[in-house]
């Protein structure tokens, strides 16, 4: 199945789910969803992934996602995504991913110190599962994995593709966190792109000389604990990582990589697409304006606007988004410029266009990537 369609997601996600609440079996059946059912997994694999789905289900207990279900499931999907993109999973990669965030999620400060200290206990018992040689490289990608105190996430990003000469797994497994991050941003009953063809709107809109509005047969979802502006947040994050890796040319002769590379480009460019779709059937609704938003992106992508950084005060208003919208170390005033952006539709609407063309670039121009992003941060282009 394809790695970025949203309803094969939502049902992993569900058959994920189910098999945590099952009798007896659920484990053995995880297993089986996580590793792709790959043939000629060894008793000692098979026993290792068992001990860690023992030690997540109770380290993580009822802790749940921003958007609601449990968070266990994240581990368990992106694990079951690498699974998909591999042609075989290897266990030290499946290790990795399953307990990717544990120096993140897993704090004495989120489980108390009782819990914390009967969680790290079966920690070390899973630890005597695994070969000592692989023991050691689990923890050492592990401690890479983990955000460092006042670290940026370009820093974090350049630091592990820093990595890469000695440790290549590490991208494959960011992308599969990446792409799960990506697809579980949706609470609605209704997804939008399953019913229309987004291009075929956006021909609608701009090409007969009447004009056809987008108006769905759907009534305004139920407003999601993750609005369209800090989803756009989310995206310009996955930019980010696209952009650096391909820069540093660090997807190249990995075929696993590549499949999920092109599946988080392809991820990005259908949630986009998304934005794009509900703010035109709830929001900016006038035809004329609708025109007018997208021969300017037309205009700004043209232009060379979507492959580098630009400068604020230009004479478009993408100028300077990304720097005015989302470099924002500190997360309250990072929200506070959210909650504005969210405020404005129309530029949420030019964001989310600009979005699609980034995304498709990345998924079909094996050269693109986007000047002005290192891991120092952003700069506009030429600065």
């Amino acid at each position: 199945m394809p790695l970025h369609d949203l309803t094969d997601f939502l049902r992993l996600s569900a058959s994920l789910h189910m098999q945590l609440t099952a009798q007896g079996v659920g484990r053995e059946n995880i297993v089986r969803i996580i590793t792709n059912r790959a043939p000629g997994l060894q008793p000692s694999e098979h026993e290792a992934l068992l001990h860690v789905l023992e030690y997540l289900d109770h380290a993580y207990g009822t802790q749940r996602r921003r958007v609601g279900p449990p968070a266990i499931l994240h581990p368990l999907r992106a694990t079951a995504l690498l699974g998909q993109a591999a042609d075989r999973p290897h266990l030290l990669d499946m290790l990795t991913e399953l307990l990717h965030d544990k120096y993140e999620d897993l704090t004495v400060e989120a489980l108390g110190p009782e819990r914390f200290v009967e969680a790290e206990a079966k920690f070390r018992d899973l630890l005597k599962d695994i070969d000592p040689t692989d023991e050691w490289y689990l923890m050492e990608r592990l401690e890479h994995l983990a955000i460092r105190e006042a670290e940026s996430y370009y820093g974090y990003i350049g630091r592990l593709l820093d990595r890469t000469a000695q440790t290549p797994e590490l991208v494959r497994v960011k992308l599969a966190d990446r792409l799960d991050n990506t697809l579980d941003m949706h609470i609605d009953v209704d997804d939008l792109l399953k019913d229309a063809d987004f291009f075929r709107v956006i021909f609608r809109v701009l090409f007969p000389p009447s004009g056809e509005g987008y108006r769905p047969d759907i009534e305004h979802p139920v407003k999601s604990p993750l609005d369209g502006a800090q989803r756009l947040y989310q995206l310009f994050k996955n930019a980010i990582l696209l952009s650096l890796i391909r820069e540093r040319d660090a997807a190249r002769g990995d075929a696993t990589t590549g499949r999920l590379f092109e599946a988080l480009a392809l991820a990005g460019m259908d949630e986009a697409q998304r934005i794009a779709l509900h703010i035109m059937a709830y929001h900016e609704t006038d035809l004329e304006r609708q025109r007018s938003i997208l021969m300017e992106v037309q205009g700004y992508a043209q232009d060379g606007g979507l492959t580098q950084i630009t400068s604020p005060g230009g004479r478009h208003l993408l100028d300077g988004f990304c720097m005015n919208q989302f470099n924002h170390p500190d997360s309250g005033a990072r929200d506070r410029h959210l909650e504005e952006l969210y405020r404005d539709k129309g530029l949420m609407l030019q964001a989310a266009l600009g979005f699609v063309v980034i995304f498709m670039n990345f998924a079909h121009s094996p050269d693109y990537w986007i000047r002005g992003i290192s891991d120092h941060g952003i700069t506009a282009a030429g600065k």
